[in-house]
């Protein structure tokens, strides 16, 4: 450490942890994740001094505490913080900030760094960390001024939840970390000031209407579509746009489909509700409504070719498009010629309702109607489960029965594989915000574990489900403990298909059956459960499945239940050419 350690506890001056820690309060930061590290030695001494008004959560693994602080601010609309120290610390963090950084999810990395006086020796530990983050942060600062320090936050704050949100890391050299100083002025740091207004960490920071002109061509479009359909995606969510979309949806009788980060926008009993669209988890009947429109309004959403069914739903060359999309690079960008809504999601969509004239009621009824009939006539023509092994368990069955034991109102993510399609058809999320998370960003593996820390450090007693796989557990079974240490009201699902069955799947399409390196070795989910101190119990029928969840949704701290799926299912229906999607992603729906 650097031998320079003024402001400790009884001193006047506060040392650049003391103004850090501080600056963090002032804009209601509570909580950080986070894992110590020889370098952040300074700042967890203030922490712990803080404990009163700043909760640390320590977790077992750094790439965790980026994955903790996104699912905490997907589902509280402010900013997540996460910490790690310097070398190998940082390099694990921005593995877990990727994810953040593809589904534009505001979060504030804070690292600590070497001492400046050690940079360039070789010393153990170093490297660079602005060209580390350089891809996977929006904004990132290394302090070189202790007193620069709540300037920084500031600005990095405003730059994580202001235009397109992103996550952002503040870098703290060991001496600076260290010294002792007045505060400089805000606005003073080197680097762009942060813009002036209340210091918080909510999310969206800024909220801008798009220009009155866009607005009023947009609105003519939708008045004059004949099939119109919204999309919303993640960027939805964040804007806390759920309500206004309602009463554009209701007011226009416009029906609105969702991307799995776009879950739960709406309630998807809501009459006007399509649930998810795309290439993953979708029902048939909602990518068919939005392939058939005649104007598809995007909202919050990156309109990629795993949404948009390999950008067949809707076709580019077919349907009016409109984007409400805060950052003007991106808005349009995959369906040019359209019209781009620049700004807030909440508040463009207010624009839009109120120059779109109101549907005639017969026309609201139609459409809501027509709608239903399409629902029921999904639900009839569903097949039965397909025979499975004794043991085995069709993953649709088990969304449901835990649906019925957990209810609509519970916290649900999942993890990359199985657990995305099977969530995004069958589990009916309430509309009351980003109760379904799903990272589909990147898709990382390991994903949901520690996420499901974050959920419920979040929101304190409520009930949090996770759905996750064995091979995800193999990534992040560290963080039962973190559950079981803190208490947490999780409950694990893990759907165990004894492979990495995605992977094989694509060997069988495209490499002829040559399954290579997707067949590791079995692992024991209940006994390292019990390791670890939670209780674990293994379904082996529907039955034994569905009374094991019940007991889950009624039992103090985590647990885990372990079920056997199938690694291959039958075939589906003969799939359109139209929805086989692009960029390597095969159109893989949830068996019937």
């Amino acid at each position: 450490m650097s031998g320079d350690t003024g402001g400790g506890p009884d001193d006047g001056a506060r040392n650049g942890a003391e103004l850090l820690v501080d600056a963090l309060m002032e804009h209601g930061v509570d909580t950080v994740f986070g894992f110590p590290g020889d370098t952040s030695i300074a700042l967890y001494d203030v922490l712990s001094r803080r404990r009163d008004r700043v909760r640390h959560v320590l977790a077992r693994d750094e790439r965790h505490t980026g994955f903790m602080a996104d699912a905490y601010t997907r589902t509280t609309r402010r900013i997540g913080v996460c910490e790690a120290s310097s070398g190998a610390g940082a390099v694990y963090l921005a593995g877990g900030m990727a994810e953040a950084f593809a589904s534009s999810i505001p979060l504030l990395a804070i690292t600590t760094d070497n001492s400046r006086r050690s940079h360039g020796t070789a010393a153990i530990s170093e490297i660079d960390q602005p060209r580390l983050f350089a891809a996977c942060t929006k904004w990132r600062r290394s302090a070189e001024r202790t007193a620069d320090i709540p300037a920084l936050v500031d600005e990095a704050i405003a730059a994580a939840t202001r235009g397109r949100p992103g996550p952002v890391v503040l870098i703290l050299p060991e001496d600076v970390l260290e010294g002792t100083g007045e505060p400089a002025p805000r606005g003073t740091a080197p680097g762009p000031a942060a813009p002036a207004g209340v210091r918080t960490a909510a999310v969206p920071g800024l909220r801008l209407p798009a220009p009155p002109g866009p607005v009023s061509r947009a609105a003519a479009w939708l008045a004059a579509a004949e099939r119109p359909v919204v999309v919303a995606g993640g960027g939805a969510h964040l804007s806390d746009a759920g309500g206004e979309l309602v009463r554009l949806a209701e007011h226009a009788a416009v029906p609105v489909a969702t991307s799995i980060h776009g879950k739960g926008v709406i309630d998807e009993a809501h009459p006007f509700a399509l649930g998810v669209v795309g290439g993953n988890g979708a029902r048939d009947y909602a990518n068919a409504r939005v392939a058939e429109s005649d104007l598809v309004l995007f909202v919050g959403t990156r309109a990629n070719a795993t949404d948009t069914l390999g950008f067949t739903a809707p076709a580019r060359d077919r349907a009016r498009v409109l984007h409400i999309e805060t950052d003007e690079e991106r808005a349009g960008r995959n369906y040019p010629g359209g019209v781009a809504l620049v700004g807030d999601a909440r508040t463009v969509l207010g624009q839009l309702r109120r120059e779109v004239p109101a549907a005639p009621g017969p026309l609201r009824s139609a459409r809501a109607a027509g709608l239903a009939e399409v629902r029921r006539e999904w639900a009839r023509a569903e097949r039965p489960a397909p025979a499975l092994p004794a043991g085995v368990l069709h993953p649709r069955d088990i969304v449901r029965a835990l649906a019925g034991a957990f209810g609509r109102d519970t916290w649900v993510v999942g993890d990359a594989g199985t657990p995305t399609p099977y969530l995004s058809c069958y589990w009916q999320a309430p509309g009351d915000g980003w109760r379904v998370v799903i990272p589909r960003g990147h898709g990382p593996m390991g994903f949901a574990v520690p996420a499901s820390v974050g959920i419920a450090v979040a929101h304190p007693g409520e009930r949090v489900l996770c759905l996750t796989t064995e091979n995800s557990v193999a990534m992040a079974v560290g963080e039962w403990e973190t559950a079981k240490r803190l208490s947490l009201p999780v409950t694990y699902v893990v759907l165990d298909n004894t492979s990495m069955a995605w992977i094989k799947m694509i060997q069988h399409l495209y490499a002829g059956g040559r399954y290579f390196a997707v067949d590791p070795g079995p692992i024991d989910p209940v006994l390292l459960a019990r390791g670890m101190g939670l209780d674990g119990a293994r379904a082996r029928t529907r039955e034994e499945f569905a009374g094991l969840a019940a007991g889950a949704a009624g039992r103090d701290g985590p647990s885990v239940i372990h079920a056997a799926v199938p690694e291959h299912m039958d075939a589906p229906p003969p799939v359109p050419v139209w929805q086989a999607a692009l960029d390597g992603e095969s159109a893989v729906r949830p068996i019937h």
